[in-house]
């Protein structure tokens, strides 16, 4: 009879082993190569970390035994149009371009992720969220609900993440325990000072978006069970019911589920559509076949082009430069944010709204605005002697229609 084998879980193979071998860093960079993740700034700064080694020191101290992170740093983002501000944590460079490659890694679980939950995998996404939602034969005939999660990934509980953590990576123990500490450890450094406070699963960071769609696949489990409809994207919920009443149980039992996660649904921003009327979800509205930009992703580019206007405004003003100059400085940012940045993170609107809507009504109302804004600029007014800088005038100045740009993209592909 064979006598009891103690384990070591330091022989056990991990991801961690991974970050520290040079062949792994650069199939990472390969592959945000080929899938244009990268602008050409952060092409050469990832070239360099890897050709210098610097990841190595990083990626020893996390094989190990107990290995971890320094303290991160929590800042404060503004929120557009709004007075509240998102907190965001980040580590030291280096630390944090070694948990970007931790989290690439991490895509090896994809598989235990329920088909609903669309955030953050490899060849889900919004896109495929949103075309699987407005396929479905009866969508016109269902109740819709969508629900939004307040300040979700900082308000995870940690205690009750960390076994639905230990069973996922029960192949990887020493996974496990860098994960564990690295939640666990509730420190920051916040204007220059040292706080203690609970962090979640820290926003901003590289992998908390593998640990945040962890966390609630037992309720997408559970919705999708029992709606006629359910997808789920990071915060954002969405679910289909036959009828009234099934669509409040699937509300209250949502917000049940939610409230046992520690988690709170945001009301302001909760939506109840009848069968037919339009519903919205990840930045599109739908109603009855037709797919178009929704009314929040309408007012926050209206507001983006008030504030950039405005700016440009006083810079003319003040500088004294002439009206043509910018109105032109005010063309190319926006063409740079419609169509012309070249990292998918940084997805333009050609990219990501596109493929997605069947309609340019929002776009026509947005061209008009725009079209609006870029005369104001020169007059300070909105009146009829904005119509004294024309329209083909704008044009010389490069101005591209989205409407004009959204039909020949879909003449294009």
């Amino acid at each position: 009879m064979l006598g009891y084998m103690p384990t070591d879980s330091s022989l056990i193979p991990s991801l961690l082993d991974k970050l520290a071998e040079r062949d792994v860093w650069l199939d990472y960079l390969a592959y945000k190569r080929e899938h244009a993740h990268l602008s050409k700034r952060e092409d050469s700064e990832l070239l360099a970390f890897i050709e210098s080694e610097a990841w190595l020191p990083v990626a020893k101290r996390l094989m190990a035994h107990n290995g971890s992170l320094g303290i991160p740093e929590k800042k404060l983002i503004n929120k557009l149009g709004k007075t509240t501000k998102r907190v965001v944590y980040s580590f030291a460079v280096d630390e944090q371009h070694v948990l970007k490659l931790l989290a690439w890694l991490l895509y090896e679980y994809d598989d235990i992720q329920p088909e609903n939950c669309y955030s953050f995998r490899r060849g889900f996404g919004a896109h495929k969220a949103i075309r699987h939602l407005t396929s479905l034969p009866q969508i016109d005939s269902y109740y819709c609900c969508k629900l939004d999660i307040q300040n979700y990934f900082n308000s995870i509980d940690v205690a009750r993440l960390l076994p639905i953590l230990a069973e996922v990576l029960s192949d990887d123990p020493r996974l496990y325990t860098f994960f564990a500490s690295f939640l666990q450890t509730d420190y920051a450094i916040f204007e220059g000072k040292l706080i203690h406070e609970k962090r979640g699963v820290l926003a901003g960071t590289p992998t908390a978006p593998f640990l945040s769609n962890l966390y609630l696949g037992e309720m997408d489990r559970i919705l999708s069970a029992k709606a006629s409809a359910y997808a789920r994207y990071s915060d954002d919920i969405i679910f289909f019911a036959i009828d009234a009443p099934q669509l409040e149980s699937l509300r209250a039992l949502a917000e049940d589920l939610l409230t046992t996660y520690g988690l709170k649904p945001n009301h302001d921003k909760e939506q109840v559509s009848l069968p037919g009327d339009a519903w919205e979800f990840l930045g599109i509205a739908y109603q009855q076949g037709t797919i178009d930009l929704s009314a929040a992703t309408q007012r926050k580019l209206k507001g983006k082009i008030r504030r950039k206007a405005r700016a440009l405004r006083r810079w003319m003003l003040r500088k004294g430069a002439s009206p043509q100059r910018a109105v032109a400085a005010m063309i190319r940012s926006m063409n740079r944010k419609f169509y012309e940045r070249g990292s998918a993170h940084e997805l333009t609107w050609s990219r990501w709204f596109f493929p997605l809507i069947t309609t340019s009504q929002s776009l026509s109302a947005l061209d008009r605005y725009l079209q609006q804004e870029l005369r104001t600029i020169a007059t300070g007014r909105h009146n009829k002697k904005n119509f004294q800088m024309s329209y083909t005038q704008l044009k010389q100045l490069g101005y591209r229609s989205l409407v004009h740009e959204y039909y020949r993209s879909r003449t294009i592909h």
